[in-house]
């Protein structure tokens, strides 16, 4: 299943969900990274997108709205990742675990998990 986009500020709102909800527009904003200085204004818009999205569900709480995440964050990962291999490799992930690989260097234990995975994806 396809899940919509998610932008780089939607998904930093659907962190703090994840890690902790139901959560009020009001909550969220508190907990929000200081470096973005959102407005409550601002967050009510962020969710009422994701909500569009149908990545956040809202129940209604008296004079608030509670917000609960209606995605999973491996699922969203996964798209998330999907569209980044199509944007900069084509759809291919050799190229992307090469750079990574040049950029970031890896540990026997990372060579040793990426052979066991490819001798279980030839199985």
């Amino acid at each position: 299943m396809d899940h919509p986009k998610i932008s780089e500020a939607e998904m930093q709102l659907l962190q703090l969900l994840w890690e902790e909800s139901p959560l009020g527009a009001a909550e969220i904003s508190e907990r929000a990274p200081e470096e973005r200085a959102w407005s409550i204004k601002t967050v009510k818009t962020l969710l009422s997108r994701l909500v569009a999205k149908g990545a956040v569900t809202a129940v209604s709480d008296g004079r608030r709205y509670l917000y609960t995440p209606a995605v999973e964050r491996e699922a969203v990962a996964v798209n998330q990742a999907r569209g980044l291999l199509e944007r900069l490799f084509g759809g291919r992930v050799s190229p992307l675990v090469a750079q990574l690989a040049r950029q970031k260097g890896l540990s026997e234990d990372d060579l040793a998990e990426l052979e066991a995975l490819v001798r279980s994806l030839r199985k």
